[in-house]
């Protein structure tokens, strides 16, 4: 009775005061003292509630509902659904609402209904990689600026992928440190198109070197990363670098040189479909023979197996040494290789550089350190 004497004063009460009394009968009904009966009457009482023409009294509803735990599902659905100032309550703060439910809303809602999603309390792996997925930059930038959502390697590469052209969303995912090798490597491929599309710097350097000079950058980001990333993610380093163009000779020249043969060899595995044991076996004891056989096995023509092999055996005695050769003196021994023959393969350049590079970095590096040591 207290129930319908309710609803025939809604129909001519002020908005303020249905607000008032939405909030109140909100309250009772999530209160343990309500009986069975009451709250069946209190369901349907707020269900009415839900088409009044007052934005206030929907919002009163959200409000009182949002962080009750027995709050009915289908009014709280309903709630999130409503305006962006009402829908802002339940979104973020319902208990109520499943992983489903939200991926559901996601799925159907607003932009705005998105990010309230992703700025929840706490962001389970599927809601996050459904807003991934769908999301615009404003939904992904709250995504990653909530501590306490849990984003899986695949969702973060997914969103490389769809906005790393994003300064803002790629900045944010640069300062993670659980960002994936091959999504790292995403966001390297789109700094160097932002640097190939500065204006300022093709009127000042040119558009032929501009494109070099980004292209080498790329190159080296992907070795340095080749010396930190761990092994689960050097497979994924090595196919992205694939499906971009950047799995060339003179990369793998590089990796070489600079002695990741981790990466190297997982490379050579991707190129000729050899096991890794044995390609592992061939790169530690293999003869000369054994070793251009594999390099040609995978496609690379022959001047660049044989490099490759006088490349393999210096890292060898380097390794049986037990000493460091630098980058450059590996580059060094391998241009006067190359000087010695007919080269038609194109790398002797790209060596060449790759030693001037490296001598250029010890320099700056002694240089540094004999300014410490003098201070």
């Amino acid at each position: 009775m207290i129930i319908q004497a309710f609803l025939r004063w809604v129909e001519t009460a002020k908005a303020t005061d249905r607000a008032d009394a939405a909030s109140a009968l909100a309250r009772a009904y999530c209160a343990k003292n309500c009986d069975r009966i009451d709250r069946h009457a209190a369901n349907m009482a707020m269900t009415f509630l839900l088409d009044d023409p007052s934005p206030k009294v929907r919002l009163a509803l959200a409000e009182a509902l949002a962080a009750m735990p027995d709050a009915p599902r289908p009014i709280i659905l309903s709630l999130a659904e409503d305006q962006p100032e009402i829908a802002f309550a339940v979104a973020t703060r319902s208990p109520v609402l499943s992983d489903d439910d939200l991926i559901d809303l996601a799925a159907r809602g607003t932009p705005e209904l998105r990010a309230f999603i992703a700025s929840r309390k706490t962001v389970s792996r599927a809601v996050a990689a459904a807003i991934s997925e769908i999301g615009g930059v404003p939904e992904v930038v709250i995504l990653l600026e909530n501590p306490l959502a849990n984003l899986s390697r695949r969702t973060l590469k997914r969103l490389a992928d769809r906005h790393g052209d994003v300064c803002a969303v790629r900045n944010m995912l640069l300062e993670r440190e659980d960002l994936p090798a091959d999504a790292r490597q995403v966001l390297v491929e789109h700094v160097g198109a932002a640097l190939n599309g500065t204006a300022f710097l093709q009127a000042v350097i040119g558009t032929e070197r501009l494109q070099r000079v980004a292209r080498q950058a790329c190159e080296t980001a992907a070795i340095d990363m080749a010396g930190e990333v761990a092994d689960v993610d050097i497979k994924a380093l090595i196919a992205e670098l694939r499906v971009t163009g950047r799995m060339t000779p003179a990369l793998l020249v590089n990796a070489l040189c600079h002695g990741r043969i981790d990466f190297f060899a997982a490379a050579i595995v991707d190129l000729t479909h050899v096991g890794e044991k044995r390609v592992r076996s061939i790169l530690s004891d293999g003869r000369t023979q054994a070793l251009r056989a594999l390099f040609e096995s995978g496609g690379l023509g022959r001047e660049i197996s044989a490099l490759f092999a006088e490349a393999i055996l210096i890292w060898r005695k380097e390794r049986r040494q037990g000493s460091h050769l630098p980058a450059a003196s590996i580059a060094a021994v391998l241009v006067h290789r190359l000087r010695q023959t007919a080269d038609s393969s194109g790398l002797s350049e790209c060596v060449e550089k790759l030693a001037i590079a490296e001598q250029r970095r010890f320099a700056r590096d002694y240089a540094q350190l004999a300014a410490r040591q003098a201070a």
